[in-house]
């Protein structure tokens, strides 16, 4: 069992916690994988101008729902003087926690000095979490998201530690850390040695691993083989509240079982519901549910069959009983319950991407 994960005063009862993914951790992700078992959450990364900025993005930004707590509001941008109005808002408008994205290996994001590009200046970076800290006043934790460096190159690894020391010297509460470089994004092994060494170099200071966790097995050998405190969910739990749950019952000691196709249903079903009043209505909401519903069919008995039906959702009265027809009871006795290492996922995740 690792050690619990705390992230400040936050003490969370399981090690797996979701990321926060750009176009898919809403409010309606969020809540139902805390409804499977996610201790913590957070929301999409968001650019320090739209959270100050007036306007229905700063609304949505900042409407926080009493159910989805602890949450975290993850800042991104690229002027450290923007960063603490920023996290005030987030703060009074509830985020548990303020998280500052150091990672993103996005293009447009690298050509505007966002995101993974400050792996490449740490006193810009560094500035970032003194405005931050300083504008939190230790009111709510501030934690970083890093990959393991711009690049290959020596220097770039020396800035990188730079950055992680001074971050922690400085007082954040964690530190969750990609070990693939941001030019890299998301090409290749991610290097759990480096998320190892990285451990052992910080003792006992919470870090969180992320990189290559699609079924619970991978995070249990991510906690075992690097010695994190805990990890971050990104990819693979799009479509997949379920192994938030899966997690905790290997931790236990129980075997992974795969979600029924009632549960599947179910969970799609209130994903929908919770949607439709956060974007203003079906046809609004339907694009941003649609995603996930495709998602989900990666991990159904017949992964193939599930998307090619999925992908022709199109209207919001076809949700439901595509949903239905997709996963029917038949289709719970084809494969066994229970979940076996060689059988997650992975491969599914190869033949179906979006």
């Amino acid at each position: 069992m690792p050690r619990p994960l705390a992230i400040g005063p936050i003490v969370l009862p399981g090690p797996a916690v979701q990321a926060a993914l750009s176009g898919y951790s809403d409010p309606a992700m969020r809540l139902v994988a805390r409804a499977h078992g996610a201790p913590y959450a957070l929301h999409e990364v968001v650019l320090d101008t739209n959270v100050l900025q007036k306007g229905k993005l700063q609304r949505r930004i900042l409407a926080v729902d009493p159910k989805d707590h602890p949450v975290g509001g993850q800042l991104m941008g690229s002027d450290p003087t923007h960063f603490g109005a920023a996290a005030q808002k987030l703060v009074a408008a509830g985020y548990d926690v303020v998280d500052i994205n150091f990672g993103c290996p996005v293009n447009k994001v690298l050509g505007r000095r966002r995101g993974g590009w400050l792996l490449q200046d740490p006193d810009t970076a560094l500035a970032m979490v003194d405005t931050v800290l300083q504008a939190v006043g230790g009111e709510v934790p501030v934690t970083v998201k890093m990959r393991r460096g711009f690049d290959d190159s020596p220097e770039a690894e020396r800035r990188f530690f730079t950055i992680l020391e001074g971050a922690i010297a400085r007082g954040v509460a964690a530190i969750t850390l990609h070990p693939r470089t941001v030019q890299q994004k998301y090409v290749g092994p991610s290097r759990w040695p480096f998320l190892a060494r990285c451990k052992r170099h910080v003792g006992s200071f919470p870090l969180l691993g992320s990189g290559d966790l699609f079924s619970p097995f991978a995070v249990l050998a991510m906690l075992r083989e690097t010695g994190v405190e805990g990890v971050t969910l990104a990819r693979g739990c799009i479509g997949n509240p379920f192994v938030f749950g899966q997690i905790q019952d290997l931790l236990a000691g129980r075997p992974a079982l795969r979600p029924t196709a009632a549960q599947q249903r179910a969970a799609i079903a209130q994903h929908w519901q919770l949607a439709v009043p956060y974007y203003g209505g079906e046809e609004k909401a339907l694009p941003h549910v649609r995603m996930h519903v495709i998602k989900y069919g990666q991990f159904h008995a017949e992964p193939l069959w599930a998307r090619e039906r999925l992908v022709q959702l199109r209207r919001p009265e076809q949700l439901l009983d595509l949903v239905g027809t997709v996963f029917d009871d038949r289709f719970d006795g084809i494969r066994p319950r229970e979940l076996r290492p060689e059988d997650a996922a992975g491969s599914d995740l190869a033949s179906c991407s979006e």
